[in-house]
């Protein structure tokens, strides 16, 4: 059951909205391909647009499973029209999934067929007579049984390939616009990460600090009894937000921790010349059990 999501998180105050595609959908909740990962446990907004439908769900959700960019959402509160929307929706993509999928013609496609008159009975004013003769003089022997059968055969055999071809032009469709998803993704992290104008040193940048969020000690560093401050190399952008980071030292799963807090940080933008900078700083985060 594919239709195009736009799953909004509110983290930390500030919203944003993942695209992606639907995998699996019912009253309960939905499987999806998304273009970012999700956190396990979080609330979040759905929107899902239907393509048989005439507007567009919107719901609220909580994210039951996470893998990577797979993830599984259970449906918070829906009315039960939100229900009926979904049982019809569900319920016409099946017939019409189950339709291409056998290769049966619809009804106004049989009807078509039967009304349609064949060559042996229209051309010339001739009719074929029960006992395999014609009024045209044509010889008889029922040589148009085979005609027939030969032409619904071929029939028959266009109208599976015809059905396959479209299965497997919706298909790469679907294929092709999740293609165009990620590569406009791209296109937008490249165009965020300008190259910066200045070094600016940390505690400069500290001064203009007007949200932190504090990092989440991993369970397993928490274990393995792992501390210390992760350096990492920040870019901060024109609007204060950080656009690129990379550690600078310490063992990767609190590094990763690290960078997980400070993709929320916010700053006041940097001025040169009296215009908001894309600048360069040093930031140090501390984990200590």
């Amino acid at each position: 059951m594919r239709a195009p999501v736009d799953i909004t998180v509110l983290r930390s105050g500030i919203p944003d909205t993942v695209p992606g595609r639907s995998v699996n959908l019912c009253e309960r909740g939905l499987g999806a391909v998304m273009a970012g990962e999700l956190v396990l446990g979080e609330a979040v907004g759905i929107e899902v647009r239907l393509p048989l439908a005439q507007e567009s769900l919107r719901a609220r959700a909580t994210v039951r499973y996470q893998d990577k960019l797979r993830c599984g959402l259970e449906f918070v509160g829906l009315s039960a029209e939100q229900q009926a929307m979904l049982r019809d929706w569900v319920k016409e993509a099946k017939a019409e999934a189950i339709s291409e999928m056998s290769g049966k013609p619809s009804a106004a496609m049989e009807r078509t067929a039967a009304e349609k008159p064949s060559p042996e009975t229209s051309g010339g004013g001739k009719s074929v007579r029960s006992d395999g003769g014609s009024g045209g003089g044509s010889s008889g022997g029922g040589t148009g049984t085979p005609k027939k059968k030969s032409r619904h055969w071929i029939a028959w055999t266009m109208v599976v390939i015809l059905l396959a071809a479209a299965a497997g032009g919706l298909w790469w469709s679907w294929n092709r616009d999740w293609e165009e998803l990620e590569a406009g993704l791209k296109r937008d992290a490249a165009r965020t990460e300008e190259k910066p104008q200045a070094q600016v040193p940390a505690e400069v940048m500290e001064r203009l600090l007007v949200h932190r969020v504090e990092p989440v000690y991993p369970p397993e560093a928490r274990q393995a009894r792992l501390e210390g401050v992760i350096a990492l190399d920040v870019v901060v952008g024109r609007d204060g937000s950080v656009v690129s980071m990379h550690p600078l030292n310490g063992p990767n799963v609190l590094a990763r921790a690290a960078m997980d807090a400070l993709r929320w940080w916010k700053f006041t933008p940097y001025q040169i010349n009296g215009e908001s900078a894309v600048v360069e700083t040093t930031v140090a985060v501390e984990f200590k059990r």
